[in-house]
């Protein structure tokens, strides 16, 4: 593709977020019992997406221009896309790597340097490819640059337990982890805001009450009530994925459109949707991750409950297409075709198993 086209992509995804009001997410852990599940509410419209089999040995090339870094995967995952195929918001990885970002103000990403440079979301889909666990994606923060005018953080997850806030703060990357991460939640303050707010309650029970807006059927939740209420609830007994459910729903938003629960231990992912409040769920290991198959792909709004791995089907890049279609709105029909076509162009299999 040329650097126009490239550029055109780039812009697209990113006007689109920026033009967005509301776009807020949580995520809370429960690491707990030799346990690792993670619960995700994904706060931020449409309600389409696409439910993606990435394949490990696929090489790859950011939309990123000058200087997009290229990379091949060395594990398979499966994430959630809202805007299209290698732009997950989310996702977790058959090693048991999850990612999740979240709206944060006043996010600063690295200025231009010789780094190899993707999109915020691509960096998710780089990290899920690249890394088997929270140590590996730390090791590795900092080769590739992330950049674009969104602002947003991240945490990570893994199999074993480790957690860490990924955060760009006037310009450098920012890391909590281990002691320096008491509390593994996060929501749409920094961490070292939340967990603040988080100290304040504990002590003497007083909660945030950032905003006296209503939001959904909660009021006043916003960024650090949705923490306090998220780690507070994290403590408890009884089936962590179950609970995991329990606590989406109570920092519930009116823009919550997705609800999932990772469990990293066991490989299984839950998810419900806001158009489909049935439960459904798909373990990792049901799928081929060879990139000899083809991708496979899943409608999150599609029918249906319980196990759901037989229903994904072949990726087409028209179902791509279809996505960024309501994803990227007002943007040019050009501008959408470039994009869909986009990971056909630049991907290859490299397996050789």
């Amino acid at each position: 593709m040329t650097r126009l086209v490239l550029t055109l992509i780039a812009t697209a995804i990113t006007g689109t977020l920026n033009a967005a009001t509301g776009y807020t997410c949580t995520t809370v852990c429960l690491l707990e019992h030799d346990r690792a599940v993670v619960a995700y509410n994904y706060d931020f419209y449409p309600s389409e997406g696409l439910v993606l089999v990435n394949k490990r040995g696929t090489s790859k090339r950011s939309w990123v221009e000058p200087r997009g870094a290229s990379w091949t995967a060395r594990h398979g995952n499966v994430t959630f896309n809202q805007f299209g195929r290698d732009n997950p918001t989310t996702g977790v990885n058959e090693k048991g790597l999850m990612v999740s970002l979240m709206w944060l103000n006043g996010t600063e990403y690295p200025p231009a340097d010789d780094r190899p440079a993707v999109g915020i979301l691509e960096w998710i889909q780089y990290h899920l490819d690249r890394h088997a666990n929270v140590a590996e994606v730390i090791a590795n923060a900092e080769t590739m640059r992330p950049t674009s005018s969104t602002p947003i953080h991240y945490l990570f997850a893994d199999a074993s337990g480790d957690a860490a806030v990924i955060e760009f703060l006037d310009g450098t990357l920012t890391i909590y982890r281990g002691d320096g991460m008491p509390i593994k939640a996060l929501a749409n303050s920094t961490y070292a805001q939340s967990l603040a707010a988080f100290e304040t309650y504990r002590k003497t029970g007083a909660t945030p009450v950032e905003t006296a807006k209503t939001t959904g059927s909660y009021p006043g939740f916003g960024s650090l009530d949705r923490f306090v209420r998220g780690a507070t609830l994290s403590a408890g007994e009884g089936d962590p994925v179950a609970r995991g459910f329990d606590i989406l729903e109570a920092v519930k938003q009116g823009m919550t459109r997705w609800s999932i629960v990772y469990d990293l231990t066991a490989g299984d992912v839950h998810f419900k949707t806001g158009t489909n409040e049935q439960p459904r769920r798909f373990t990792l290991t049901n799928f081929d991750f060879s990139c000899r198959t083809p991708v496979r792909m899943l409608d999150v709004t599609a029918p249906g409950s319980g196990v759901v791995h037989t229903a994904f089907v072949d990726y087409t890049r028209a179902a791509n297409r279809a996505l960024l279609e309501v994803s990227l709105g007002g943007r040019s029909k050009a501008t959408k075709d470039m994009h869909a076509a986009h990971p056909d162009l630049t991907s290859a299999c490299r397996d050789t198993d």
